[in-house]
């Protein structure tokens, strides 16, 4: 009421610069006649007032004769005889304007006919199609225009027919020009009708939306309540907004019933809410529904849809709505929040209810405002707010289920990273155990090996010192060499040939060989583990070992170079060639043999290029397993 208050104060102050050129009419005469005629009449295209009984009674505006319920429906089940109610203004007092005119009426209530006169002229009927007064909650616009002989207006005869048992009420009277007007009846007929239609489309949308959402969750029977709540509540106000009569029997059983279905899916939403049966309520509600869906079927008539019966019906469901809000909000009052909540919309909606009824039956001031029309906005926000609750909480839900689904993934993870720590520290002394295995097996195979054999060629006098000295060296290289292999190298290629050189620079010196070391900042190899080392080392070893055994040479250089695939390792030296095929043939070829084999064992590829200047040879080593050579490296021979 407060929100209606300031809407109007607002539209008020907008057209305060009008009220100069209006009138407002307060006072008229009156005067009521029977018509005698079981139908309303045609309306007749002239009246004069003086041509009328000289009954005319000084009223105050707004008007609204008292009634009686009971005898107004006594009486229209005995007669349907029509009176016709006339209403004289003078517009006397109307300052002169050449602008259109308009009468604008807040409100007049009849069950038949509207027709306006001025000057004694048909001005205003309203409806073009038919007789009846389209709705109470329509306000009066008539566009009186200018007379024909361009008199000023200076009487307006308002003729109001309805029924006998039908007493009428009217609103003060507004005349003036339409500009003036046109302001404070838009404001009415928004308020009154344009946006309670809005909302209650509104209502309908989310109600339908809902209905498709219990097609897919159709368990979930809060969801088809809720459209049953929107479906009802639009028919229940669609005659509020319907901009013709209606006359259909039906519409207007549709209508009133629509009500107490309204009251019914409400009971049944609150029973849902607070979780208690209430059979003894819930059987009277469904069978008042019931008893008054039948009694009131236009077939057989036994409580006839009419505006003198209608409001006793009214009463029985402001007393079912009332009986069904009390009994809610006592059952939901420390059971559901949400069903207090309900219970009290309900309750505000009853009293909405209650104030329509007031008015409509003349026990208020006919200029009130029909504040029913807004149980629409009313109860589409009480369940506009449980459903947000309900979708808040879901969504808290949900947000509850994925932390504690994060919490278990953490933990899962957690375990799974112990799991791969332990399934680690197997693998870590599983590798160790092979590696001891084949540290053992290396040694067996070529430190052991080259010991028996120095030992039996001592113990037959077969080897003479010297050569006893160089076998002994030899062992002692290979077990520095194995044991170098061990050393954590971090994929640093770079720091295996620098240890490489470290432990073969004595051995070289006190051969005579010079060595020239031309090894270059190198790329790191993922792959290089100590299995890998060891296999590079046997290889860069042996191709030493066969330059110091069979080359002659004085000189030797070792240099590194990479590509787009893998690096390089070149030695070469300034001895005397050989015949590369050859000696792979041959089994003095050996070495050669286990030096191409322990380069495919670490994905690598090994070459020799010999002539009359010294030998070349290449070791190709990838940046990841699987690469294959773009190409083999290639140095210059000594002395070039």
């Amino acid at each position: 009421m407060a929100l209606l208050v300031a809407i109007a104060a607002y539209f008020s102050a907008t057209d305060a610069e009008h009220e100069s050129a209006v009138l407002h009419m307060v006072r008229a005469d009156w005067q009521e006649e029977d018509a005698d005629a079981p139908r309303f009449s045609p309306l007749p295209l002239a009246a004069d007032s003086k041509a009328l009984p000289h009954a005319w009674q000084p009223v105050e505006l707004p008007r609204a004769l008292p009634i009686a319920l009971l005898r107004q429906a006594e009486g229209s089940a005995s007669t349907g005889a029509t009176r016709i109610t006339w209403l004289r203004i003078s517009a006397r007092e109307l300052p002169a304007t050449s602008a259109p005119l308009a009468l604008y009426g807040a409100r007049i209530k009849t069950d038949g006919p509207i027709a306006v006169y001025a000057n004694g002229r048909l001005a205003y009927r309203a409806q073009v199609q038919g007789l009846l007064w389209n709705s109470t909650r329509t306000p009066l616009w008539a566009l009186l225009g200018k007379t024909p002989d361009g008199a000023p207006l200076d009487e307006i005869l308002l003729r109001i027919e309805h029924r006998q048992t039908v007493q009428v009420a009217v609103s003060s009277l507004w005349l003036g020009p339409v500009e003036a007007l046109e302001v404070r009846h838009r404001m009415r007929q928004w308020l009154q009708q344009d946006l309670p239609a809005m909302l209650s489309a509104a209502f309908m949308a989310v109600g339908v939306f809902a209905l498709f959402v219990w097609f897919k969750r159709s368990h979930e029977t809060g969801y088809l309540l809720f459209f049953n709540l929107a479906i009802t509540s639009f028919l229940r106000s669609l005659h509020f907004y319907v901009a013709v009569p209606i006359a259909n029997d039906w519409f207007a059983w549709l209508t009133v019933n629509s009500l107490f279905w309204l009251v019914a899916v409400v009971h049944f939403a609150l029973r849902q809410l607070h979780g208690r049966r209430l059979g003894w309520l819930t059987f009277a509600v469904v069978a008042w529904t019931v008893l008054i869906g039948v009694l009131t079927l236009p077939g057989p008539a036994i409580l006839r849809n009419t505006p003198q019966v209608t409001p006793l019906i009214y009463i029985g469901a402001a007393l079912m709505g009332v009986t069904v809000a009390l009994v809610g909000g006592i059952s939901a009052w420390k059971r559901s929040s949400e069903g207090r909540l309900v219970a009290v919309g309900i309750g505000a909606c009853v009293l909405l209810g209650v104030s329509d009824w007031l008015l409509q039956n003349n026990f208020v001031s006919p200029e009130g405002w029909y504040l029913g029309a807004y149980t629409n906005a009313v109860t589409f926000s009480v369940f506009g707010v449980l459903m947000y609750r309900r979708y808040v909480n879901a969504i808290a839900e949900v947000e509850r289920v994925n932390a504690g689904l994060a919490e278990r993934l953490q933990a899962r993870e957690a375990e799974l990273e112990r799991s791969h720590q332990r399934l680690r520290e197997v693998e870590k002394l599983q590798t160790i155990s092979d590696e001891r295995q084949r540290l053992m097996q290396d040694m067996h195979d070529g430190l052991g090996s080259s010991l028996i054999s120095a030992i039996r060629s001592v113990e037959s006098g077969g080897m003479s010192d010297d050569k006893v000295s160089q076998v002994l060296k030899s062992c002692l290289d290979d077990l520095k060499l194995t044991i170098d292999s061990m050393e954590p190298l971090e994929d640093d290629l770079l720091l295996l040939l620098a240890t490489l050189r470290y432990r073969l620079g004595p051995r070289l010196e006190s051969s005579g060989v010079a060595l020239q070391w031309n090894v270059q900042e190198l790329p790191a190899l993922e792959w290089l583990d100590p299995t890998s080392a060891l296999h590079i080392l046997r290889i860069v070893q042996e191709s030493i070992a066969n330059i110091l055994r069979h080359t002659l040479a004085t000189e030797i250089r070792v240099a590194t170079a990479t590509d787009a695939s893998g690096v390089h390792v070149t030695i070469e030296d300034n001895g005397q060639g050989f015949d590369v095929e050859k000696a792979l043939r041959e089994a003095g070829g050996r070495g050669m043999n286990n030096q191409q084999r322990r380069a495919q064992v670490v994905g690598g590829d090994v070459s020799w290029r010999s002539g009359a200047q010294g030998t070349l040879f290449t070791l190709w080593l990838p940046l990841v397993r699987g690469a294959q050579p773009a190409g083999a490296g290639s140095a210059a021979p000594l002395g070039a």
